[in-house]
């Protein structure tokens, strides 16, 4: 129903910023909540951020408060990750995923291939 496409991933250094950037085609996204994930090597997938359809309501992982700001451009079928202050620590492949319910995003069915963010100290 909707394919997702990540991109804006690179390399940093410690303290630096990014703008991770999720497009979709096929469906209209504000069908969809949508999130983010990461999963470093060796490492489970952790969550990072989800916003609602309309970008009324957003979450955070604990890691990322006060650093990471998702948001949302409906008309150009795009949902960004603004990253600042930058860890080693956030070091992963990145992955946006969408589902119709807020809830089910860690189950979702439509992922995107994922971007590498490298942050060196």
């Amino acid at each position: 129903q909707v394919q997702l496409a990540e991109s804006g991933g690179g390399l940093v250094q410690a303290g630096g910023s990014l703008r991770l950037s999720c497009a979709a085609s096929g469906r209209t996204l504000s069908s969809y909540a949508v999130g983010w994930f990461r999963q470093a090597p060796g490492k489970e997938r952790e969550y990072v951020a989800q916003i609602s359809r309309y970008g009324m309501t957003t979450s955070y992982a604990n890691s990322v408060k006060g650093r990471f700001t998702i948001s949302r451009d409906n008309d150009r079928n795009t949902v960004f990750l603004q990253m600042n202050s930058l860890k080693p620590e956030d070091t992963a492949v990145y992955y946006c995923a969408a589902d119709p319910s807020w809830n089910n995003l860690p189950r979702a069915n439509y992922w995107g291939q994922g971007t590498q963010v490298t942050v060196s100290s």
